[in-house]
């Protein structure tokens, strides 16, 4: 192996190379990047850092050079080791931040170093640090919701947002009566390390009072995987430059509101009462209620010690905290230290509260718990883990994304737990915590590996059926008509007026007339019933939902003279910034083409689900109240319904679409830089997206994301639509020259479709862009409030997908590997239609073992798996 050496004890750093030895001079990033140019053309497969540490202050973050290098490099490069190979095997499962950077920066590292395990999320914050515009703690536990009103432009508006529960992971130090709070003048140094295999977050400080005293200062904190109503926190001290008095205090702190998007600040924020605060001994328990919707939070805590007296702990407590507190005498160069594990439950309103009693309880110490945590990990990561080699990075994002999906739903947290996946995880309040399309490209990740849990999450969707057919009764329609963002009780949580953070200004919302959300439950339901051949939860729940969101879009097609079809009016598709037409009063476009192809597909499926589960059918018919004449509706539908097409055979968005004014891109682009949001930036110029042919994301092309082109072929058809041969090429240059990426998710798709027509360097270029837009932050702060999750998922469905060739939508398992340039291998292991996989291949072989004999397709050839047997075909 050869490795680079690099030595920074002295002013000029020395550079050892293979076949030289090198100096650098001058400022430390000057030196940085002259090392970037020196490794860049070299033949090395890493390197090793002795001598000084060295951090980096750049525009983009604070680094270690070690870290630095690794990022800009591609390659492994540690501080001086003896085990180079394990120690760059452990860059790939290890997430660091050094220093401290106050405000959106800060809220963007928290948010990507949050533990959690499904049940439960804790932002990646210090136990110190409270609720402020530099930094933000907090807990959030899946579908704790509450509906608060605040007034807007002289409105009352109800908004149902995501709780941020009571604080009990607080802890922090007194000395010489000052308290340490984690500020940005009290840290000499910070470093957080997120360890992805085994969802542990340990953070290394130095801070300093105003005195002069300096204190060392290390913690871990886990969220247990095993026992998900569980999180542990272990938090260790030591005198650096001084002996004297130290105060230790640890909170049950309830005086915690929501503060995490600046832009709904202005709002209320106050969403919980507490209700019982009781201490005793080493042991505390805090209840909260939410103000409306009733949620009662229980959490209980107990502290355990080798090196503080806890008998010698003082309880107080105020009309929202509880204060265990413990002055002692510490000695220079000793470390101490403090365990908090804490349980945590919550009960709606129409379940009884829990009855705790602080002296019957007990709970596992930090190390117990995090050695459960850690085996609960390994046994999650052996089935979804997907491992690449040649890549560096993109391992490390895979596993990142892989982490925090698990953190976001999982099959111990989600068990029996009637809650979907936030748009942010349990990581942030954007958007309210609420549940969107993301869905769409979430569901998938669980499909495969955990279908279990993707029953779990659908069930979310069927017990709020009957609030999706109130909604569109009240509209005028039938059947089901689910929410664009769901909360807790499934009622319609879109926001009516939104704030747009370039003019200040709030306008008008119709973001609510996506009903293109209830197609993507119904494409949920189909991807899970065809891969997990849940027959039981086709019958009992995922037929009446296809069917009640079929008869809703049976509802919503009005026979249109002027077309001779079918139209579908008043919607928005996945664009987003199209809400209405220009100068229009109201919102909702005509013929939203994604919309109208998906309800084309969605009634074939009807169709065939009849003759699949006959009896089922007929009794969920019955059960629904739809009739035969509803069934031959759909049917005459499916080939009627209306598209609108130019000569060109480019699809249009919606109806009137082709008349819209073109954008002079190059003009916003100079004068903003960032034109992700081209919608605020038109707004607050004056101008509105509706008049122009711009969009957030991908729309019509949504529908190549969803089916390989021949199903979209076959769409076309039933609708008596004649495109040319090469159109997916066209609609793909058309739309991806007016696209602005407003979304993270749009790169993904458009990657997608550039891998189908051929271009795979604008496919791994659009995948690479997604698979760092959190990590990196592209969008200029939204990781701050949370993480993509649509987009973490669809980062690791694509590999196997568009890369490895993986079609779970056909009737046999079909791979068709087209494996990036930048990667040699890919394996990874899948659970489909009861048979467990194991999947390996480079770019000319592809290894497949099935616990079950199989036939399968590679390439489009029938290849049969015996049970047990590693079958390598070549292609």
């Amino acid at each position: 192996m050869k490795l680079a050496e690099i030595n920074t004890q002295k002013k000029n750093w020395q550079v050892t190379l293979p076949t030289e030895t090198l100096t650098v001079t001058g400022t430390v990033n000057e030196k940085a990047q002259q090392l970037v140019t020196i490794l860049t053309d070299t033949a090395i497969n890493g390197g090793m850092i002795t001598g000084d540490e060295v951090i980096l202050d750049q525009p983009d973050g604070i680094f270690e050079l070690s870290q630095w290098l690794t990022e800009k490099l591609n390659l492994p490069f540690v501080l001086a080791t003896d085990n180079f190979t394990k120690a760059a095997e452990d860059l790939k499962w290890q997430v660091t931040y050094h220093g401290y950077r106050p405000g959106k920066d800060e809220y963007s590292v928290e948010s990507l170093l949050t533990v959690g395990n499904g049940f439960m999320g804790l932002r990646g914050t210090m136990p110190e640090m409270e609720i402020s515009d530099d930094h933000y703690p907090a807990t959030y536990l899946a579908s704790l919701y509450n509906t608060a009103a605040s007034i807007v432009a002289d409105q009352t508006i109800y908004n149902e947002d995501f709780v941020n529960a009571p604080n009990l992971q607080k802890i922090y130090l007194i000395v010489d009566d000052e308290k340490i709070a984690f500020e940005k003048d009290q840290i000499k140094k910070l470093t957080r390390t997120l360890h992805m295999k085994t969802g542990l977050f340990t953070a290394n400080a130095i801070v300093t009072t105003k005195s002069g005293k300096d204190i060392a200062i290390k913690v871990k904190k886990i969220a247990n995987m095993e026992h998900t109503a569980q999180y542990s926190i272990h938090y260790a001290f030591m005198p650096l430059n001084f002996s004297g008095t130290v105060t230790v205090v640890t909170e049950a702190d309830g005086d915690v509101y929501n503060y995490n998007v600046a832009r709904y600040r202005s709002l209320t924020k106050d969403h919980l009462d507490i209700t019982r605060l009781h201490a005793t001994g080493k042991k505390a328990l805090l209840v909260a209620k939410t103000k409306a919707s009733e949620i009662t939070v229980t959490q209980y805590s107990e502290l355990f010690s080798d090196t503080l007296d806890l008998t010698q702990l003082e309880n107080t407590q105020t009309d929202k905290v509880i204060r265990q507190k413990i002055t002692f005498s510490a000695a220079k160069n000793t470390w101490y230290s403090l365990d908090k594990t804490v349980s945590v439950a919550q009960r709606r309103k129409e379940e009884s509260p829990l009855e705790i009693d602080l002296n019957t309880i007990t709970l596992p110490d930090f190390k117990t718990s995090a050695a459960q945590s850690a085996i609960a990990w390994q046994i999650l990561w052996d089935k979804a883990a997907i491992t690449v080699s040649g890549d560096l990075m993109s391992q490390k994002l895979l596993n990142l994304h892989t982490y925090h999906l698990l953190c976001s739903a999982s099959p111990n947290g989600n068990k029996g737990l009637d809650a979907s996946i936030t748009a942010r995880g349990l990581h942030g309040e954007a958007y309210r915590g609420h549940i969107f399309w993301d869905e769409l490209f979430i569901l998938p990740f669980y499909i495969i590996h955990f279908p279990k849990t993707a029953r779990e999450i659908l069930l979310y969707r069927y017990r709020r059926l009957k609030a999706a057919k109130i909604d569109a009764k009240k509209v005028g329609y039938k059947g089901a008509m689910f929410p664009w963002q769901s909360g807790l009780e499934g009622t319609e949580q879109s926001q009516e007026l939104h704030l747009n953070p370039i003019s200040g200004k709030w306008k008008e919302d119709h973001s609510r007339l996506q009903r293109h959300v209830s197609l993507a439950i119904a494409y949920n339901i189909w991807q899970y019933f065809n891969n997990a051949q849940d027959e039981d939860f086709m019958k009992q729940y995922g037929l009446e939902l296809m069917l009640e969101i079929a008869h809703f879009w049976e509802s919503a097609a009005i026979w249109d003279e002027k077309l001779e079809r079918y139209s579908i009016d008043h919607v928005m598709g996945p664009d987003e910034f199209h809400e209405s037409y220009p100068n229009s009063e109201k919102g909702g476009l005509k013929n939203n083409a994604y919309t109208n192809m998906m309800v084309v597909w969605l009634f074939e499926e009807i169709a065939r689900l009849q003759e699949v589960l006959p009896t089922d059918f007929a009794a969920t018919v019955e059960k629904s109240g739809i009739s035969a004449e509803t069934l031959h509706r759909m049917k005459d539908i499916k080939n009627k319904l209306a598209l609108e097409i130019n000569e060109d055979g480019i699809i249009a968005q919606f109806e009137g679409y082709f008349n819209l004014k073109d954008l002079d891109w190059d003009y916003y682009q100079e004068k903003y830089g960032n034109v992700y949001r081209m919608d605020r930036i038109l707004n607050a110029e004056g101008h509105s997206a509706d008049e122009y042919k711009v969009a957030k994301q991908a729309d019509s092309l949504m529908i190549f994301y969803n089916f390989p082109q021949q199903k979209v072929d076959e769409i076309l058809q039933d609708l008596n639509y004649d495109l040319p041969a090469d159109y997916v090429t066209k609609n793909l240059a058309y739309y991806l020259a007016r696209t602005s990426h407003g979304s993270t998710l749009s790169r993904v798709v458009h990657a997608q479709l550039a891998a189908m027509v051929d271009d795979q360097d604008l496919a791994w270029q659009l995948y690479k862009e997604a698979l760092y837009s959190d990590y990196r932050d592209i969008q200029g702060g939204t990781t701050a409030e949370g993480i993509h999750a649509g987009v973490m998922a669809a980062t690791l469905y694509i590999p196997l997908t568009t890369f490895a060739g993986l079609d779970i939508r056909q009737e046999v398992l079909n791979l068709t590997p087209n494996l990036p340039k930048a990667w040699e291998s890919l394996s990874y292991k899948l659970k489909i239609r009861g048979v467990h996989f194991a999947i390996a291949l480079t770019h000319r072989k592809i290894i497949i073992t099935a616990d079950e004999t199989i036939t399968i397709k590679v390439c489009g050839k029938p290849v049969t798996l015996e049970a047990g047997v590693k079958t390598a075909v070549s292609y």
